[in-house]
């Protein structure tokens, strides 16, 4: 099944892939499992949620056993790139940097990730 480069995950979505991302394959039920750590919800949710981001090409799923295998169908950098870039266009007006000021102005970026975000900024410079 191809991925409509159009669809954008819903939050729940997102969580699910969250998951996937960092498991990197699982089933529902650890899924589910992992979801319920800091969000309640019912197993029955969870599975038709994935059977749904199934139908929209978000996971593939593996069905020769008798638990099913999800993965993630889209990169966690593509889903990045799409939803700020959406972001950017519809809560800043296109403006990138206002975007960043708004991000780094409450004040809870490490002394590290200025760094990683002073050199990001040097090797566009350079580009």
């Amino acid at each position: 099944m191809s991925v409509n480069k159009q669809i954008k995950p819903t939050e729940g979505e997102l969580e699910i892939l969250q998951v996937l991302w960092d498991k990197g394959s699982a089933t529902v039920r650890d899924v589910h499992e992992h979801l319920n750590t800091y969000k309640e919800s019912g197993y029955t949710t969870t599975l038709k949620l994935m059977q749904i981001m199934f139908e929209k090409g978000l996971v593939k799923r593996d069905d020769s056993s008798k638990t099913h295998i999800y993965k993630a169908n889209i990169s966690r950098e593509k889903t990045q790139q799409q939803m700020v870039g959406k972001m950017v266009d519809s809560l800043f007006g296109g403006s990138a940097s206002q975007l960043v000021m708004q991000a780094l102005g409450g004040g809870q970026t490490s002394k590290e990730e200025l760094e990683e975000i002073q050199k990001l900024i040097n090797d566009l410079k350079k580009q």
